[in-house]
């Protein structure tokens, strides 16, 4: 589900680390602008720029971030939020959230990725999907009972999760994707924080409510279609309907 594809598929090069960088700039932006400049108060904005110093994002471009996103000083942020849905190749429910400063740009150049991809073609699925806040968090200790964290942090549901699904998860940890309502995501991630869990991840998102079996002779074709995707620089998060 969600971007378990993207770590079966991406191939790290130069360019795209560019590009990933220039992602997690743009996802500090957003953070600032959504839930303002104090991460005492802003659980997004904490993953964000954690994850940016881990990939050695500059101090004062993380900096300059906050402040453009926030309105703070004479840069300030003007960007759209753009959901695209459709399908993959072989019929797989797709969702695609753009940040954009320019939608006039970026809208034909997503529609002419969904017509590049073979099968893959845009139209109505949000239904098939559930609009849900999701916290990503992993903790030292694996013998621990992810229902029972689940229930003190406030969290509606709890899935295992692991470095295979999240890059950020070690391979020794305990990890969980913690499923809240879309108002709740900094109050369960704090809660998480506050009994010993590592959040890497604390946004909205998109769960679908069934899988698309995939034949492993077409995965590939699925794979390099939402690849594509996500390489576009405006494209912020890509949800497929994947196990």
């Amino acid at each position: 589900m969600g971007r378990q594809w993207l770590q079966k598929h991406r191939e790290i090069n130069s360019l795209r680390k560019n590009k990933t960088i220039g992602k997690l700039v743009k996802e500090i932006m957003v953070a600032a602008k959504m839930g303002g400049p104090d991460p005492d108060t802003n659980a997004r904005l904490v993953q964000a720029t954690e994850k940016a110093r881990r990939n050695s994002v500059p101090k004062d471009a993380i900096e300059r971030a906050i402040k453009k996103g926030a309105g703070i000083g004479d840069e300030r942020m003007e960007m759209e939020n753009i959901t695209f849905e459709g399908y993959t190749p072989h019929n797989v429910p797709v969702i695609v959230e753009v940040m954009t400063d320019n939608s006039n740009r970026t809208t034909p150049e997503i529609r002419v990725l969904f017509k590049k991809g073979q099968l893959g073609n845009a139209g109505s699925n949000q239904f098939l999907f559930d609009h849900v806040g999701l916290v990503e968090a992993w903790n030292e200790n694996q013998d621990l009972d992810l229902e029972e964290a689940a229930i003190e942090a406030g969290a509606d549901d709890v899935k295992p999760l692991d470095s295979d699904a999240n890059e950020d998860i070690p391979e020794e940890a305990l990890g969980a994707r913690f499923i809240t309502g879309r108002t709740e995501v900094h109050a369960v991630s704090q809660a998480l924080a506050r009994a010993g869990w590592h959040v890497v991840t604390a946004e909205l998102g998109y769960l679908p409510k069934s899988f698309t079996q995939v034949a492993e002779d077409k995965m590939e074709e699925v794979g390099e279609f939402l690849q594509a995707l996500d390489d576009h620089d405006d494209v912020h998060r890509v949800w497929a309907a994947l196990p």
